[in-house]
């Protein structure tokens, strides 16, 4: 039970009716989660209204509102505590970590964003600071860890009132570092608030979610917005080979430090050998072997060692760690078949991701082996992009197959077709159509031969192919291996 009063410490306030020292049980921001007692936030969401569900949300037992605008309420629920703010999503995060007892404050939390990379980044920095010996959480599209209880990701980025659940979790648990991936969608809808930040890396911004932001300007804007808002004794670690790099990082009170391949930074690394078998990097004054493959994963290794140094850790323990990393789950994650044929799993769903994994196939393996694609674009998303992943795919691969990645609402063979359109067309005869992504993996390995690569790009860790709003099983890696145990 939480004290009203205590719950809206360090919220801005526009109005209120009603009694601030009445005691709260529960905060939800859905109607069907409210219970007797609870306080409701009404939230001004990109599907929904949230204060359209004020009054189930008092019928199902809520005692004080959190909201933008009256509608009328408060004359017709005279016993109902209303509260009143500029924005209510704001105004969750802060009400969500008092409810809490502000549990970021007491943990370093490293936040990640970036159009690609953030996965790879806070998983491998959970892993190396785990091999140093610390307790640590981890909050990614793929999971949620909070030392070693591991939890399912919902989203990216979780909800205020999730977030900050988790960040308890890890408190109670004595969790001394966290490391989290930042979305675009999530900063935007204030999800961060009320959670302290150590420090914060950008990775890079290429083109994506405009479905979302509806321009690449308001995308750079979501993703500057959690360096802008950052404190001036946090760290705010930027890639400067990005063109944006410099722009991500130009009104933060935080401290800025740089890193780079390319150019010299506040943390550089050069790539000494890059091949399909592991990568060479001299990185922090030594040489650097590690499993894991291209130029992109050199990026997020000195995002990494970089933001260990910012934290305080050892330079020799945090190499030394960095050097036993293993691929993260659909990840470029590297599978051999009996015959050969090499199949790689990766997540890349945007055309620099894309790009990055085929140019660094190709520059690792022989001329006379070939690179076969499969690839899709997921339904309800981004259109724009289809044409440019089509052609990324044609231009840096032997054959394609192009097929379905999460419709969702969408005609499969209508998205598919969008695709082709970006693909030249005397590249056409190299690619083939079909739908059942099942069988385009199928086609596609039936094609190889031994040496070959296929790589099966877009859906990485995913275990599911969601249809017409249905999930349904599905794993990328499950039909390789079967294919191969055949």
């Amino acid at each position: 039970m939480k004290i009203i009063k205590d719950l809206l410490y360090k919220v801005n306030l526009k109005g209120v009716k009603g009694n601030v020292h009445h005691t709260i049980a529960d905060i939800a921001s859905d109607s069907r989660l409210v219970s007797p007692g609870s306080m409701f936030v009404a939230i001004r969401g990109s599907q929904s209204d949230g204060h359209l569900f004020i009054e189930q949300a008092i019928q199902a037992g809520a005692t004080a509102i959190v909201c933008e605008s009256d509608y009328g309420y408060t004359e017709k629920y005279p016993n109902t505590s209303f509260f009143f703010v500029e924005n209510s999503a704001r105004a969750l995060g802060i009400i969500a970590s008092n409810f809490y007892d502000n549990p970021s404050e007491s943990i370093k939390i490293v936040a990640v964003t970036g159009t690609n990379g953030k996965t790879t980044v806070t998983t491998q920095l959970y892993e190396v600071f785990k091999k140093m010996g610390y307790k640590c959480g981890l909050i990614s599209t793929v999971k949620v860890m909070i030392g070693h209880d591991e939890q399912p990701a919902t989203h990216t980025t979780p909800d205020a009132l999730s977030l900050q659940k988790h960040l308890a979790e890890m408190h109670k648990q004595g969790i001394e570092y966290c490391f989290m991936e930042a979305s675009s969608h999530g900063i935007h809808q204030e999800r961060l608030v009320g959670t302290h930040l150590t420090g914060a890396v950008f990775t890079n911004i290429t083109h994506d979610h405009l479905d979302y932001h509806k321009t690449f300007a308001n995308y750079l804007a979501a993703k500057q917005k959690l360096f802008n808002e950052l404190p001036s004794k946090a760290f705010a670690l930027y890639n400067a080979d990005d063109r944006n790099g410099a722009i991500m990082v130009q009104n933060t009170r935080a401290r800025r430090y740089s890193y780079a391949i390319k150019q010299m930074a506040d943390f550089h690394c050069k790539v000494i050998e890059n091949n399909i078998g592991g990568l060479t990097i001299r990185i922090g004054g030594a040489d650097v072997y590690t499993t894991l493959t291209g130029v992109f994963n050199a990026y997020n290794l000195l995002a990494v060692y970089a933001t260990a140094v910012l934290l305080g850790a050892d330079d020799s323990l945090a190499l030394m760690a960095i050097s036993s990393l293993s691929p993260v789950a659909g990840r470029f994650e590297t599978i051999t078949g009996p015959n050969g044929i090499v199949a790689i799993v990766d997540y890349a769903h945007t055309p620099d991701a894309l790009l990055n994994v085929l140019q660094t196939l190709r520059e690792s393996i022989k001329t006379s082996q070939q690179i076969i694609t499969v690839m899709g674009c997921g339904g309800d998303r981004d259109k724009a992009k289809r044409p440019l992943m089509g052609k990324v795919a044609a231009d840096w691969s032997d054959k394609v197959i192009i097929t379905s990645d999460n419709p969702r609402s969408e005609n499969p063979q209508a998205i598919i077709d969008e695709i082709e359109q970006g693909i030249d067309y005397h590249l056409r005869k190299k690619c083939h159509k079909i739908a059942d992504r099942k069988e385009a993996i199928r086609l596609a390995l039936s094609m190889a031969n031994p040496g070959d690569v296929v790589l099966v790009a877009g859906k990485g860790h995913e275990k599911f192919q969601e249809i017409k709003g249905v999930k349904h099983p599905f794993d990328d890696k499950e039909v390789i291996l079967q294919y191969f145990n055949e």
